[in-house]
């Protein structure tokens, strides 16, 4: 049961993380949660009997299940936080391609 809390709390989390706007408040956590998935891999792959007691204490049967759960997640926000990088570099992309176009009309005209 703790399980679904945690992963619809943190979905929830990601999905509020996302949708603001990039500050450097939102890139510090975004790179203390990157930090921190390392460490939690390292730390997996180093004593892979903690990744067991860690699922029995949210309530998973197998550690793998529990791995699979932080894998699925993290994909989600790695793809959704690509997204909307790529949408904002195009969208930069068209305002500089607009003012290019202004700027060689402009000096046409002249």
């Amino acid at each position: 049961m703790i399980i679904k809390v945690l992963l619809i709390a943190g979905t929830l989390a990601l999905g509020m993380l996302l949708r603001q706007r990039a500050t450097g408040t939102n890139l510090a956590v975004r790179r203390l949660v990157g930090a921190a998935v390392v460490v939690l891999g390292v730390i997996a792959v180093a004593f892979p009997s903690t990744t067991v007691w860690a699922a029995h204490l949210v309530g998973v049967q197998r550690g793998t299940d529990l791995l699979l759960y932080v894998f699925v997640m993290t994909f989600l926000f790695t793809t959704v936080a690509s997204y909307q990088r790529i949408f904002g570099l195009e969208r930069r992309i068209t305002e500089l391609t607009r003012e290019l176009a202004l700027r060689a009309a402009d000096d046409i005209r002249r």
